[in-house]
């Protein structure tokens, strides 16, 4: 297909302009979140059924987090080398082929009896769900321009606040009629429903005849002019790789501990089964989306008026991080639905944090390194996360209580941001 020539010159920052110039990256955005959301549905299964399979299988806390361990090794594994992956495929056949496959993966939970298969089964998960971001993150770099990049962010990350609150509502429907086994296979059969979209609508702007030449100048308003890819030991040599890196290690476990313990807690805490968990679950995820699409539109709004992007970013961030802290009360607090709006408010906060944070990545690397980047820095969180998922478990197993747990999450992202600004104090780009 020709690619269009490119307009020049960037186009005005009202919101007549915003909306006169198209709305086709708009389209991109949504069929973001609902991968974003398929991808958190099959990946919340197992938390939210964890009681059943515990008492079925006899599964220890620790044997458990062994499970947990399994999926966060093979995503680590899968991220040293899926970003790169997708820089080299492309958006489009990148990203269909990761949905594919992890969806397989998901069904295969169905055939499985044992620790040993369950975690058989989440590490070719882990090794499917890995170019989730990778791939949204790079295709928000190629539609959108710097100044509406970190709400684009917010919006798709927000699909896994809503696949974390669709999917107590459909596993305990598909558990209770037709049995547990049932709750995977209809599940992970959802990302065969979306691949057809995303690859029969996704192109890069350039390419896409559909997009009307106002709308590509204002994509390519501030774009870089670099095709080729970078190599990942080209990367490693710079800051603000590590500012990344740092701020995905120190808090992406905590949101693995909402998702994968929060079943958990609400049973053990509050003593509520599969379908009384709805509710709160429904609670602490909204949170978790308005809090997605806030933090992404909170520094995006701030860029607008005329501050920096290092600024607008950092204090977005910093709000964030300070928003979390309060959670450290949720598991001494006597009355469950002030515990229940105090993770609804962590889990908002952590979600306008990983906004901001993805974000930074295309603010400091150019469109054809930022799969790398992020794919490099998710194998720190998801490192992060192999490290929370034994702590939880050996912390359960020995005391039954949260209250350590909760304090970790309330510490994590003040450690996360002081790094942050001490790796990256200006975003500076990076020089590659």
């Amino acid at each position: 297909m020709n690619k269009r020539p490119a307009s020049h010159g960037p186009i005005e920052e009202t919101s007549d302009a915003t909306r006169s110039v198209g709305r086709r990256r708009w389209l991109i955005c949504v069929l973001l979140l609902f991968a974003a959301s398929v991808n958190y549905i099959d990946r919340q299964v197992l938390g939210l059924l964890k009681p059943t399979l515990q008492i079925q299988f006899g599964w220890t806390e620790i044997g458990y987090s062994n499970i947990v361990f399994a999926f966060q090794l093979s995503y680590a594994a899968g991220l040293l080398f899926v970003g790169k992956l997708i820089d080299r495929l492309g958006t489009r056949l990148g990203f269909s082929l990761a949905v594919l496959f992890w969806s397989f993966a998901a069904m295969a939970h169905a055939a499985a009896g044992s620790v040993r298969q369950f975690a058989a089964a989440r590490i070719s998960l882990g090794l499917g769900e890995s170019g989730s971001f990778p791939a949204s993150v790079k295709a928000v770099a190629e539609w959108f321009p710097k100044k509406e990049r970190a709400l684009a962010t917010g919006i798709f990350n927000s699909g896994t606040n809503v696949g974390t609150m669709v999917a107590p509502l459909v596993v305990s429907f598909l558990t209770y009629r037709f049995g547990w086994r049932m709750a995977f296979i209809a599940t992970g059969a959802m990302g065969f429903l979306w691949v057809p979209f995303w690859f029969g609508l996704y192109r890069r702007p350039e390419e896409d005849h559909r997009v009307a030449a106002a709308e590509l100048a204002h994509i390519q308003s501030d774009r870089e002019d670099q095709s080729t890819t970078v190599p990942l030991q080209t990367l490693l040599v710079h800051r603000q790789l590590w500012a990344v890196v740092a701020g995905r290690f120190f808090t992406d476990p905590i949101w693995y501990v909402y998702l994968f313990w929060m079943p958990d807690f609400l049973s053990r805490n509050l003593k509520l089964d599969l379908g009384g968990m709805r509710l709160p679950l429904f609670i602490i995820y909204t949170g978790a989306s308005i809090g997605s699409v806030g933090g992404g539109w909170l520094s995006s709004s701030l860029l607008k008026r005329g501050w920096t992007v290092n600024a607008s970013r950092k204090a977005a961030m910093l709000a964030c991080a300070l928003a979390v802290t309060p959670i450290v009360l949720a598991a001494r607090t006597k009355d469950p639905w002030l515990a229940i709006c105090l993770i609804a408010i962590a889990a908002g906060a952590h979600q306008g944090w990983s906004a901001n944070l993805y974000t930074l990545v295309s603010d400091m690397f150019p469109r054809s390194a930022v799969a790398s980047v992020v794919g490099f820095a998710g194998v720190a969180g998801a490192i992060g996360g192999m490290l929370i998922a034994k702590t939880v478990g050996y912390i359960l197993q020995w005391t039954g209580s949260y209250i350590p747990v909760f304090m970790l999450a309330g510490l994590a992202y003040l450690i996360a941001f002081g790094w942050v600004q001490w790796l990256a104090p200006h975003l500076e780009p990076a020089q590659v």
